[in-house]
């Protein structure tokens, strides 16, 4: 199977992770500190609190916590008790902290906004392939995504049982209508078929030192153009926006005429139309409302470590 890199927790992945949560940082305290926290709270106080979900949901984002502490420069020890991808339900306890009250409570709003966008992002896919459960096709991300937040939101939606589609325009050849209006000449746009042979021959060859990425996938609008592109065997067609009757008549050709190209269905995704568009036969669904329409989870932080009147600042 033909497939985009998966977003891993790896180098890239904390580099982004310590990016926003430093932006994070300049948001709640600019050049200054947390006002409240430390008029109140004496330097030396210590106590424990615990990451609780308020609603029932799918873990994500737990295994990049220790960077945001990390981020933070805190003294604070963690106790992770869930793992991306569990389920989880009202309740339950994610993750416990220890350690300086002001580092707790500097943090605490920054920790629960990643996790809770995280969770939520993951909690939503897990809706939409459960509706294609016992289909052939898999749900894929989009780049519709939050600026800066790319790898993070994609590694929630493989939390929640999705795939990765491409992470940029730098790890694949997707060919659209646009690519073809502006890439022909005196005013007659590209050939899809010409465009599509001409992005297979550049696959894996060398520009500037830089290899070309490996896959090639092109956008169809109409059965016109997939019965065009077939014969030049691209890795995927996306069929955009196409009819339920349209895709099933897409899927007919396809295994007709070039069984090996994977056909992917885009457009008009929704989590009440997603299980038919999977039953036309489709190998892949791509929907941006798994990231760009997702609800944060309700998550808290609870102490369970009171701390004594003679811990506040005086």
């Amino acid at each position: 199977m033909t497939d985009y890199a998966r977003v891993e927790v790896d180098e890239l992945m904390r580099q982004d992770v310590c990016q926003l949560v430093r932006l994070a940082i300049a948001e709640d305290l600019d050049r200054a500190v947390d006002w409240t926290t430390v008029c109140l709270i004496a330097p030396e106080s210590r106590g424990g609190c615990q990451i609780a979900s308020r609603q029932e949901g799918v873990v994500a984002g737990l295994a990049v916590l220790p960077w945001i502490i990390e981020e933070f420069q805190a003294d604070i020890e963690l106790e992770v008790l869930a793992t991306d991808e569990d389920r989880m339900s009202a309740g339950s306890i994610l993750a416990r902290l220890r350690g300086n009250v002001r580092d707790l409570l500097t943090c605490e709003r920054i920790i629960l906004n990643l996790l809770s966008r995280t969770c939520g992002i993951a909690t939503l896919t897990k809706r939409y392939v459960t509706e294609i459960a016992g289909t052939r096709a898999n749900l894929y991300d989009t780049r519709k995504t939050t600026p800066g937040w790319r790898r993070l939101e994609k590694y929630a939606v493989r939390c929640g049982g999705g795939r990765n589609h491409r992470a940029g325009l730098y790890d694949g050849f997707l060919i659209k209508d646009n690519h073809l209006a502006l890439g022909g000449e005196a005013s007659r746009p590209l050939d899809i078929a010409a465009a599509t042979e001409r992005a297979i021959r550049w696959r894996s060859s060398r520009v500037d030192n830089m290899v070309a990425p490996g896959i090639v996938e092109v956008e169809v609008d109409s059965l016109t153009q997939l019965e065009q592109v077939l014969p030049v065997g691209p890795d995927i067609v996306l069929v955009d926006n196409f009819s339920l009757a349209d895709m099933v008549t897409a899927v007919s050709m396809r295994d007709r005429m070039a069984p090996e190209v994977e056909l992917e269905a885009s457009g008009n995704v929704k989590i009440d139309t997603i299980g038919a568009i999977a039953r036309t036969g489709v190998n892949r669904i791509s929907c941006g409302a798994i990231t760009h329409q997702a609800t944060s989870l309700d998550l808290g932080l609870d102490w369970f470590d009171s701390f004594a009147t003679e811990h506040f600042a005086t």
